[in-house]
């Protein structure tokens, strides 16, 4: 079995270094500059594969939380100390478990429009109904039972569509992957500020 705490911890390692590499360097950066940098060696890496986690215990998903949350204020130029909050905001960064979801959905809305390899594809089905095609229409999919409670439900098959239903109709509609993006992180960054609107849509936990 793939060991994610030894696996994760690897990653994190690297992460902090190239982090700490910009901390030394930070004065001399624009903040376009840094927001290139973050980019390219932290967040790229933080987002690697992340559907992957879902579902993890809490504890790894906060230390990957913890590493995003030391970059930001290098970003901004404040101090570390400062509260994480404003700053995630101020730079429109979603938390890392707002980015998983992200990232799932994603994969997802490609698998339904033939952007995605067949073996996710086939494991989609939308809802259908002698009596009525409102289900189709909605596109709403068929959310089959876990088989196993303790890995079942992080699986592909069975998170994707329980995801996929919560999104409102017009989300999961876009027409291009582009708008799909964009409306996507705009309504998870509404819920990140509504913590309790997000946990009643999603019922998300590590």
């Amino acid at each position: 079995m793939h060991d994610w705490g030894t696996s994760s911890q690897q990653d994190l390692q690297v992460v902090l270094l190239h982090l700490r590499n910009m901390s030394s360097i930070r004065k001399y950066l624009t903040t376009n500059a840094a927001h290139t940098f973050v980019h390219a060696f932290i967040s790229s890496r933080l987002d690697y594969c992340n559907a992957l986690l879902y579902g993890l215990p809490k504890y790894l998903v906060d230390r990957l939380q913890h590493v995003h949350n030391s970059a930001a204020p290098v970003v901004t130029f404040t101090r570390k100390f400062d509260h994480i909050i404003p700053m995630l905001i101020d730079l429109y960064w979603l938390p890392v478990y707002y980015r998983v979801i992200f990232k799932l959905l994603l994969l997802t809305y490609k698998a339904l429009n033939g952007l995605a390899p067949c073996y996710l594809s086939h494991l989609l089905s939308y809802r259908s109904s002698c009596y009525s095609l409102r289900s189709v229409t909605n596109k709403l999919l068929v959310e089959p039972r876990a088989k196993l409670t303790t890995y079942g439900f992080r699986s592909f098959s069975f998170a994707a569509p329980r995801l996929w239903n919560r999104l409102p109709s017009d989300i999961r509609s876009c027409s291009s992957v582009a708008s799909f993006k964009s409306r996507l992180k705009t309504f998870l960054f509404t819920l990140f500020l509504d913590n309790r609107k997000f946990n009643w849509l999603f019922h998300f936990s590590f």
